[in-house]
């Protein structure tokens, strides 16, 4: 079920101002086989074959992994049409995850 607080997402631009959200399916998947990943994050409208490589990767690594509702990602992040995100572990990444899990 895709997440749909808004305090999520209002979250999701503070994490990339601050510099922890990694963006684009080959970055993701670099930083999710790097261990660096924390939370990774899915829009609900990416292709299948991106929907199957992150939650592949997702699985083998042991990474976190949301659906978001389609095209809520790319503007909560100011990045219209991204479909794939990756917060760095960290406290940003811990707020994000508690709210993720009360949806």
């Amino acid at each position: 079920m895709p997440i749909e607080r808004d305090t999520f997402y209002s979250m999701l631009g503070i994490a990339r101002r601050a510099g922890v959200l990694t963006l684009g399916s080959d970055g993701v998947h670099a930083a999710i086989a790097a261990k660096e990943a924390g939370l990774v994050l899915l829009d609900s409208g990416a292709s299948d074959n991106t929907k199957k490589k992150l939650r592949d990767a997702c699985a083998f690594y042991g990474a976190v992994l949301y659906e978001t509702s389609p095209d809520r990602l790319g503007f909560a992040i100011g990045k219209p049409g991204r479909m794939c995100a990756a917060v760095a572990k960290g406290t940003l990444c811990d707020k994000l995850q508690a709210l993720a899990s009360q949806e």
